[in-house]
This record gives structure tokens, C-alpha cells and sequence, in this order.
């Protein structure tokens, strides 16, 4: 394989002018008995066998179609890797559904495995936003460790309950110190969707969740920021269904119209919320809050995320590299290179020069994972 600093200029080649030569093609996982498609790319020319990498897309519309994504993947498949990149329809169709991280990776491993180009023993799994810690988790269990060369996470959140409250507040903390950043009204019509009907005294809110799913889909299927104005006539639509009441109020708190301010948003009934809201996603996905499954994960494990993340806040970063144990090696950046959002650059070289030299040192690290 070429040695570090060419994988690099590969992929960087690859990621800045799209110059690439891969082959690519389609398969089908067997998902615990549900067929699931996946992406696979790969390096035209052959020679010996490949380094491989499992890539999780997030919550999101276009699953493995998300333009970034397929960028990064490219880019990464030019760097000299086979690169697979298995569909979660559920998280398309954006169902925090935590129960199919495990199925998705192994069945992708195996196809890995089996594949004639590729070497078994140098596998990787990369995960981005909710599929981060989904992935740090999921190589910590018994029948994927010992399967990996090591796990990489793309902007992944840690705390359930904290990440929840950026997103309806806009703060987020880090010892001691408090960071205010404009949320991304997405991630907490997310969450919104999958257990507000889970809160105690809204069991028979499900106009409400399915409003607040039909905003979010929306949002990814028109590719626009979720505080984009052009969602306030559905958002009206929407909210006159409810009438005067209980169920206009929590609408209107997770989806007042695109000039209200956020800063005003922090309350009593909007704190109350956030924690209710993770209360009860915890009862009923456990397996949503990471944490407690992170002390076994192997490594070894490279973490990075945005500075201006506005769906999940840096600080989520530093609570995944705390919950690792000491083996897992982990390395991690913080950047201003990237985010969820599509209007922050993504991995590249801009932003300024020190910046990029970083994001170079930690890409070739990361490459040479496997």
C-alpha cells in the first residue's frame, strides 16, 4: 500500500477536484434476515489486497446519497482503501433506531471478509453524527472486536440529555465553561419525532411528533438549513391543524418561526422539556445514550468534529474521549473546517493555514488506521 503521506495527497486530490479511478458497485447485506443495499468502492487498478473501511451515514434523507458523504468516501477509496457503505433505511426515514448499528456493521464486516480484494485483517468503521458513537459502541462487542484495525468518528455526541439541551437552548458546556452557539432546530425535531409521544402528559401528541418529522424531512429533502424561512409556510400549515391549546404550545417551542430569536428560547418550560425529552428516549432506546457502552471499546479511535457544529456541540467530542478507556488510544481535533451543517466547510484546505496543516497531520493519522 502507499505509504502515508501519498494516501494523503490522494485523498486530498480526490476530496478538492474530485480526480479519481474507482470502480463502484452495489450490493446487498443480509441484515439479520432484512436485505439492506450498500455502496462499495474500490481502487480500479488491482495489485495486493486492499485495506477496507465500514462507513455509517447518519439520520438523514439521502443515507449514503448525502453529497458530503459521498465525497468524503471517494476520497477515501482514493487514498488506496475498499470502502463500503451500507444503508439504514430506518434512519432515512429518521427513527432513532440505536438496535440496528450492530446487524448493519456485522454484516457489513462479513461482506468485507469474504471480498477477494480485500484484507480481512485490516478493516475500519467509520461513523458520522449519530452514527459516531454508534460505531465506537458497536466495535466494543463481542462479535465485532478483534474484527477492526480501529474506529473513527465525524462529529458524534456523547450525553444524550446535554446534546438535547444545545439543541433547544443553544448552550453547551465544557468544564466549567459555557459556549452559545445558534442550534440547529433539525436535531431537536429529530428526537422530537421518536419519543416526544414517550414524555409523560403527551402520550397523544403524535400530530405533534408527525408534524415535527414532516418539517424535518423536509429540511433534508430540499437540502436547506432547518432555520431556513422557506420552511415558516409549512410550519403554519402544520400548526393550524392543532388549534388553540396544549399541543400548539409544545409546536411552537420546538418550531417557532425562522426570525425568533433563539436566545429568548431558554425557560423554565423549554429546560423541563429537554430533560423529559431524554428521559424518555432513554426508556425507550436505552442503547441511544452511548456512554455507558464506550468503556470497552478497543481503539484505536480518532475522533473529530466541527468548532461551529450547530447540531451537536464540540463539547460532545471531548465527553466521547472521556467515557474511553486508556487502550483505546485515542486521538482527537476539534476544527473549524467542518460541520453538519452544509453551509461549513468540510474536511479540506481552507480556512487558514495552521488550521489546514493540523487537519492534514490528522487525516494521515487517520488513514493509517488501516
Amino acid at each position: 500500500m502507499p505509504a502515508a503521506p501519498l494516501r494523503t495527497f490522494h485523498y486530498i486530490r480526490s476530496w478538492l477536484a474530485g480526480r479519481d479511478d474507482l470502480v463502484s458497485g452495489e450490493l446487498v447485506l443480509d441484515r439479520d434476515g432484512t436485505e439492506v443495499p450498500a455502496t462499495l468502492l474500490m481502487p480500479r487498478e488491482g495489485g495486493r489486497p486492499l485495506p477496507a473501511w465500514v462507513v455509517l451515514h447518519g439520520i438523514t434523507r439521502p443515507g449514503r446519497e448525502h453529497a458530503q458523504l459521498v465525497r468524503f468516501t471517494r476520497a477515501l477509496a482514493a487514498a488506496g482503501s475498499a470502502v463500503l457503505v451500507p444503508e439504514v433505511p430506518e434512519w432515512r426515514e429518521l427513527d432513532l433506531a440505536p438496535g440496528l448499528t450492530l446487524p448493519t456493521v456485522l454484516s457489513s464486516v462479513h461482506a468485507l471478509e469474504r471480498h477477494e480484494r480485500v484484507d480481512p485483517k485490516r478493516l475500519g468503521l467509520v461513523g458520522f453524527s449519530f452514527g459516531s458513537p454508534q460505531a465506537l459502541a458497536a466495535s466494543a462487542h463481542p462479535d465485532v472486536r478483534g474484527r477492526l484495525a480501529g474506529v473513527v468518528g465525524f462529529g458524534g455526541y456523547c450525553d444524550l440529555e446535554r446534546t438535547i439541551l444545545f439543541q433547544l437552548t443553544g448552550e453547551h458546556e465544557w468544564e466549567g465553561r459555557t459556549h452559545h452557539l445558534r442550534p440547529d432546530p433539525y436535531g431537536r425535531w429529530i428526537v422530537a419525532a421518536n419519543y416526544l409521544t414517550a414524555v409523560p402528559g403527551m402520550e397523544d401528541a403524535h400530530d405533534v411528533a408527525g408534524g415535527l418529522r414532516r418539517l424535518a424531512a423536509l429540511a433534508g429533502d430540499l437540502g436547506v438549513m432547518s432555520w431556513d424561512g422557506r420552511l415558516d409556510p409549512v410550519k403554519e400549515e402544520i400548526r393550524a391543524r392543532f388549534g388553540p391549546g396544549r399541543h400548539r404550545e409544545v409546536f411552537d417551542l420546538f418550531a417557532p418561526p425562522s426570525e425568533h430569536g433563539w436566545e429568548s428560547d431558554v425557560g423554565v418550560e423549554v429546560l423541563a422539556m429537554g430533560h423529559e425529552l431524554a428521559a424518555a428516549a432513554r426508556r425507550v432506546d436505552p442503547a441511544v445514550e452511548p456512554g455507558p457502552l464506550l468503556r470497552e471499546t478497543p481503539g484505536p479511535v480518532h475522533l473529530l468534529h466541527g468548532l461551529r457544529d450547530h447540531l451537536i456541540p464540540f463539547t460532545e467530542m471531548y465527553r466521547l474521549e472521556s467515557m474511553l478507556p486508556a487502550a483505546a488510544e485515542c486521538r482527537s481535533m476539534v476544527t473549524p473546517l467542518f460541520g453538519h451543517s452544509s453551509r461549513d466547510p468540510f474536511p479540506g484546505l481552507w480556512g487558514g493555514a495552521r488550521e489546514s496543516v493540523r487537519f492534514v497531520r490528522a487525516l494521515s493519522r487517520l488513514l493509517g488506521v488501516v
